[in-house]
């Protein structure tokens, strides 16, 4: 497995920033589960609905911390990043290295035929039938498609990961997750906790995966340019519920200067995106003030779902780095073709 090389400054940047409040979410995520799990204060509906909503937004936001960790920009130290990454992905069914070889694909190559994380929206030789039916399916199903399009980074014979030993880590994740859930639904069966399982971790994991998957195609479904700030959505909102949701999501809603900068700390997301706006006031940028606007300006995607090339874009240019299999400080200036990059963000 590969890990991000920091410069100097990037290292200063993310052991300097503020990274523990943004779990805050955890104490009430861990009560909720709890509360669901024994039913507590009493199993009336209304407490269920609203425990499960908290659970579910919780788990939601480790969904926004495994991006995160794909990065190992959780601190300075990678192995944190490393550890967390995999532990988490144990509960999302996804193999850590395949999730941040899909990722690393995702920053090099947005919205082109080698982006795998956006599969199958990304790919011309898919239909726009397949794809309309697998973008649906994705809104109840999120939680068997996302580790169904990870995986094939690891098992399909087209994949675009040709170091063995990745594969072989991948492999590794993928036994060690089988031998976990063995062992824990081999307990749930013989102490005969289905119930408590299905109310307290089935469901909310559920409505977190149908959240992610709006968050997914939000930011990214229908978007043409293959230019990072011009290729994604992004959101930056001054309303109470958009700040508290963007910062215990790890500012992944401010999507385009993340997209050029994957080794930029996340906090200085916010700032990137106003200078790029301030240097260049003429430039349309999709920055939406609320989630609200910009899944508005989503949902005619959803009849016709793709990115790229499947929502009319010409064909990418030859990129300067054509296997990349790392994160860059620049992704526009380091692996871009200068003519898939925007005029004024060429020499920015």
């Amino acid at each position: 497995m590969s890990v991000t090389l920091f410069t100097a400054k990037e290292i200063e940047d993310l052991e300097t920033k503020s990274t523990t409040p943004r779990f805050s979410h955890s104490l009430f995520g861990s009560i909720a589960i709890m509360a669901l799990a024994f039913q507590w204060p009493s199993p009336a509906w209304y407490f269920q609905v609203g425990w499960t909503i908290i659970a579910a937004y919780s788990m939601f936001c480790w969904s926004s911390c495994f991006h995160e960790t794909s990065h190992q920009g959780i601190c300075g130290k990678t192995w944190v990043s490393v550890w967390l990454g995999r532990a988490i992905g144990t509960g999302l069914l996804v193999s850590y290295t395949a999730y941040r070889e899909a990722h690393i694909r995702h920053h090099a190559y947005l919205n082109k035929p080698g982006d795998w994380e956006l599969w199958p929206y990304s790919d011309p030789t898919t239909s726009l039938t397949f794809r309309r039916i697998f973008c649906w399916l994705e809104f109840p199903f999120g939680f068997f498609t996302s580790p169904f399009v990870y995986s094939r980074l690891c098992f399909s014979k087209n994949t675009p990961v040709k170091n063995p030993k990745v594969i072989r880590t991948m492999r590794l994740e993928y036994a060690a997750m089988a031998v976990f859930w063995a062992a824990v639904l081999g307990t749930i069966a013989w102490f005969s906790l289905w119930r408590p399982f299905i109310v307290a971790w089935v469901i909310p994991h559920w409505v977190a995966s149908v959240i992610q998957t709006f968050r997914k195609f939000t930011e990214h479904l229908g978007m043409k340019s293959y230019d990072p700030l011009l290729g994604t959505r992004t959101v930056i909102g001054n309303g109470l519920i958009t700040r508290i949701c963007t910062y215990i999501n790890f500012d992944i809603f401010v999507h385009g200067p993340h997209h050029r900068h994957p080794k930029i700390a996340h906090n200085k997301l916010v700032e990137k995106m106003d200078n790029y706006q301030q240097d260049n006031p003429d430039t349309k940028y999709p920055v939406f003030t609320t989630y609200m606007s910009a899944i508005k300006h989503t949902l005619p995607a959803l009849w016709k779902p793709g990115v790229g090339m499947n929502v009319g874009a010409p064909a990418p240019k030859k990129e300067k780095w054509l296997g990349a299999d790392n994160f860059v400080t620049d992704v526009a200036r380091e692996i871009l073709s200068d003519r898939d990059v925007s005029k004024v963000h060429r020499a920015s």
